[in-house]
């Protein structure tokens, strides 16, 4: 079995791992992503190259006992190591794997990189286009079922709908994750939401989404205020609503979706937080990836579409 070097490459945050037979030896993880890239270019590249380097030396791996150096995420765009065009949806694990670009780096590391590029909904409508890098190799990760529609939370929370073949047929995007993150530490909610809550109130959550949806999500934030200033609700209800309300607009999003089965992965209390939400809302069902399989799910989808077509073929 191959070593590979798996490179997650984030907006804000960059994961460098060590996988051999499958297995994950070690990861370092870079506080920095391709928003770096927009300031300084190669301020990206000089971690990358030191990450590499950290990893094989801990690990005692010698360069050319390294395979290939697998990255998929926004690594790939303008700001980041190699800028490679979308691949246009529909798209599958063959096209993912028929369009990766390969290329060595030689102010990083003498190790081919494999760069495996994102997927695009192309359209002369700014309101039918989207783009995505990253999630299609989460996807791929995480897939079991084809013609569904998957949620995969994040700083920009996708839902992709896949078909019979289990091709990326369309998606959306939502600033969810980034969305979070500001108003719980940029507004006057800071000192009413805990994001480090674990225990979520389904009554508060479900009153939430609720008070969204009839007052818009503008009135409905204020609330959350509300609820901790008049009302002294515990941290866990005020972060139950605060939560009901972001994730609005995803629900009513993914209901539109004519599919039986949604698949969420992501990190537990958000995956936890929707699946609650769609199953009081829907009849549809609803399965929640496990944590330790949604973990890795990047890296496994990466291999999966480096080594798709010797696979196809054995």
């Amino acid at each position: 079995m191959r070593t590979y070097i798996a490179i997650d490459g984030g907006t804000t945050n960059t994961r460098i791992s060590l996988v051999k037979s499958g297995q994950v030896l070690d990861t370092i993880k870079l506080n920095m992503g391709a928003r770096k890239g927009i300031d300084d270019d190669k301020l990206l590249k000089k971690s990358v190259k030191e990450g590499i380097e950290q990893l094989l030396c801990t690990n005692n791996v010698k360069h050319e006992e390294v395979y290939r150096i697998l990255a998929s995420g926004m690594i790939t765009s303008e700001f980041g190591l190699c800028n490679v065009e979308h691949t246009i949806a529909p798209a599958g694990i063959k096209e993912l794997h028929e369009s990766m670009y390969e290329t060595v780096l030689e102010e990083i590391c003498d190790i081919p990189f494999v760069f495996i590029r994102g997927v695009k909904i192309k359209s002369q409508s700014v309101e039918d286009t989207d783009v995505m890098r990253g999630e299609e190799t989460e996807l791929m990760g995480i897939m079991e079922d084809a013609e569904c529609a998957y949620i995969l939370p994040g700083s920009h929370s996708k839902i992709i709908r896949t078909d019979e073949a289990g091709r990326i047929t369309s998606f959306s995007t939502s600033l969810t994750g980034e969305m979070i993150a500001s108003l719980s530490e940029g507004t006057i909610l800071k000192d009413a939401v805990n994001l480090s809550v674990e225990q979520l109130d389904k009554e508060y959550l479900l009153e939430g989404y609720r008070c969204c949806e009839k007052n818009g999500i503008n009135k409905a934030l204020f609330k959350v205020r509300l609820l901790k200033t008049q009302f002294q609700k515990t941290e866990a209800q005020i972060y139950s609503f605060f939560m009901g309300i972001v994730l609005h607009d995803e629900i009513e999003e993914v209901m539109q979706y004519d599919v039986k089965k949604i698949v969420i992965a992501g990190k537990k209390q958000i995956k936890e937080a929707l699946r609650i939400l769609i199953q009081n809302v829907s009849e549809k069902e609803v399965v929640c990836v496990a944590d330790e399989v949604a973990d890795n799910a990047n890296i496994r989808g990466m291999i999966t579409i480096y080594e798709y077509a010797e696979n196809a073929a054995g």
